[in-house]
């Protein structure tokens, strides 16, 4: 079985064992994305940089920052840095604010870690510059069994008493559905696209569920258990997984996923 600490930081390497499944949502994001040569690209919450590489590569006459509170994600971003074209910053996302206006921001998989991030993107609509873009996605697969089945381990009698929460992220209305984000980017002084997307993800090996969510919901659940409690939640939400989503015959599991997107521009006068 995956083995799983309580080390509360991310962990770069556990998140990019799935890489390409989770840079699809981010190009089918950043396809909607008009901008055709913006000079001012900010990437929040931009991980291990891997994808606001990306955008460097597709608006090469851009200056980049991708920012991040995570140094062991900013550490692995380094490796993706350019002096002047790409580059790297710590920064808590719920505070950024920029010295300029801004061509195009793109937050990728991260707003569902912000309570009441509807406020958030109000901000930063009033951040871009006229002809801007505000691109977000979110997923939204928190009524999935991924997420509803560890969200009953954290209220269970074994768990509930040593489990730091809130645990928001587990839940359904961490996020709102498309038409939230589009009230809420048309409110903002936007012209806006939302949609949503169930991926298909065929996964392979041991426990791939697990693995998948180890990266991501699950690393904050157990962060402040011990290695040993940890393991032992661990065990419990793997075999909830198994059958929740069984190996096909050919020994392969699919894993629904469930995300929703919100495109905004800011369409100058004229």
């Amino acid at each position: 079985m995956t083995t799983v600490t309580s080390n509360a930081d991310w962990d770069p390497a556990g998140y990019l064992r799935f890489a390409g499944e989770r840079a699809r949502p981010f190009t089918d994001l950043v396809g909607r994305v008009g901008a055709t040569d913006p000079q001012v690209v900010v990437d929040l919450g931009c991980g291990d940089g891997s994808t606001t590489a990306l955008l460097a590569r597709r608006w090469p006459g851009a200056a980049v920052t991708g920012v991040d509170s995570s140094a062991a994600m900013l550490a692995a971003a380094a490796e993706h840095a350019v002096p002047g074209r790409l580059e790297f910053t710590a920064g808590d996302v719920r505070n950024w604010r920029p010295d300029e206006p801004v061509d195009v921001v793109v937050s990728n998989a991260v707003l569902h870690w912000v309570p009441g991030h509807a406020d958030l993107l109000g901000r930063w609509a009033t951040a871009l510059a006229p002809d801007g873009w505000l691109a977000v996605q979110v997923p939204g697969n928190q009524a999935a069994p991924t997420h509803a089945l560890l969200a009953a381990l954290v209220r269970s009698a074994r768990w509930a008493d040593r489990l730091a929460g809130p645990h928001d992220v587990l839940d359904p209305a961490a996020v709102l559905d498309p038409a939230g984000y589009l009230d809420v980017l048309t409110d903002a002084g936007l012209s806006a696209d939302a949609w949503e997307t169930t991926y298909l993800h065929v996964l392979t090996g041991e426990d791939p569920v697990l693995r998948w969510v180890s990266g991501t919901a699950l690393r904050p659940v157990i962060a402040g258990l011990s290695d040993g409690d940890a393991a032992a939640l661990t065990a419990e939400y793997a075999a909830a997984l198994r059958a929740a989503y069984p190996a096909r015959p050919d020994g392969t599991t699919v894993l629904p996923f469930r995300r929703v997107f919100a495109v905004g521009h800011r369409v100058s006068a004229g």
